[in-house]
């Protein structure tokens, strides 16, 4: 079970080119590379599984700029994936949801769907609040086999903070969905905090029994 660094500069460049020459910004085109090198590590993902994000900035007719989130779509395998496999929702709508108590899947969905910059875009993930609520640039979500062979302990938030120390932040398990992403926003705050008290950096999140979340600035920090 060992996961290879398959980052090349080249491809990325390549990838970044190819995307920018078709109207996509150079963070989407990043965020379609890095996803597809998640997808076709079957130690990292299944076909079909794992979701991937990146918050950028899209500029309407009138030449306002809206911060928005591309996040994977139903139906869209990561190892194939092309950019309109992120659709963009609005960002700011999705963060104000912070502040409720209760949020039905219902609700959840009709909400991402009138958010969405391209009505004929696929359904966001079910975690794309979830992603929306966690601060970092790009994001990904993968369900590593190394990593779930402890997650799925019954011990295994024990076992991780003894790996990771205050370097990530363990979620207990939750349906995905309105409840899992309000927890885990708050959990990763927490850690956060707790972490660069102690000089450290948060690198990622442990989902038990889900799954594990990187994040980073960039495509390349998420992805390593």
């Amino acid at each position: 079970m060992v996961c290879i660094n398959k980052w090349s500069e080249e491809d990325s460049y390549d990838f970044r080119d190819k995307y920018i020459a078709n109207g996509f910004n150079e963070d989407i085109a990043l965020r379609t590379y890095s996803s597809r090198l998640l997808g076709s590590d079957p130690e990292l993902v299944l076909h079909g599984g794992g979701n991937t994000s990146v918050k950028t900035t899209y500029e309407d007719l009138f030449g306002n700029a809206h911060s928005v989130l591309c996040v994977k779509g139903s139906g869209w395998d990561l190892a194939s994936i092309e950019p309109e496999g992120h659709p963009m929702v609005y960002l700011n709508p999705l963060l104000k949801l912070k502040k409720l108590n209760v949020l039905s899947d219902e609700d959840m969905v009709a909400l991402h769907r009138q958010n969405l910059i391209n009505p004929k875009s696929p359904n966001p993930s079910v975690e794309t609040l979830l992603h929306a609520f966690l601060p970092h640039k790009f994001i990904d979500h993968t369900h590593s086999v190394a990593l779930l062979s402890i997650a799925d302990q019954d011990n295994a938030a024990e076992i991780c903070t003894k790996i990771y120390g205050n370097e990530v932040a363990i979620i207990p398990y939750v349906m995905p969905g309105f409840d899992l992403a309000k927890l885990a926003s708050e959990i990763h705050d927490q850690a956060e905090e707790k972490a660069k008290s102690n000089s450290k950096e948060l690198k990622g999140m442990v989902l038990i029994k889900h799954g594990i979340f990187s994040f980073g600035k960039t495509a390349e920090e998420s992805y390593l």
